[in-house]
């Protein structure tokens, strides 16, 4: 009988999955299977900025397997100064209210957005990743 997949255990920044299951991801043009995907692992948290967070990373995630070998997410944020894109190299969050956004700016400058979790836009896009 062949051994069953383990699930891979949380980050450790991530201290506790949670047993309610995410509601679904309501996104017309996703199949079930794409639906299940970024729901798998997703459980419910008490920590409005990690809840953010979680679900923003599956988006990401999701949006970022429909690419091709040369391109990259990138992202514009409502706040980022300038043309409002940033390359983004980390997601993260501090409780219970920001979203991190750790990137380079247009200009390939460090950039740092703190979000409040209530009030995140993200458009994710195409870029060209850089040579």
């Amino acid at each position: 009988m062949p051994e069953q997949a383990k699930k891979p255990a949380p980050p450790a920044f991530v201290p506790d999955w949670g047993d309610d299951p995410c509601p679904k991801p309501v996104l017309p043009a996703a199949s079930p299977e794409q639906t299940a995907a970024m729901m798998d692992g997703v459980r419910m948290r008490e920590n409005p900025a990690e809840w953010a967070f979680v679900r923003l990373s599956k988006l990401i995630e999701d949006f970022e397997k429909g690419l091709d070998k040369d391109d990259e997410v990138g992202a514009r944020i409502v706040g980022v100064p300038g043309d409002g894109t940033m390359s983004i190299e980390d997601v993260g969050f501090w409780g219970p209210d920001f979203i991190l956004f750790v990137g380079k700016n247009a200009d390939v400058t460090p950039d740092r957005l703190i979000h409040h979790y209530a009030h995140i836009n993200v458009q994710l896009e195409v870029s060209l990743k850089p040579a």
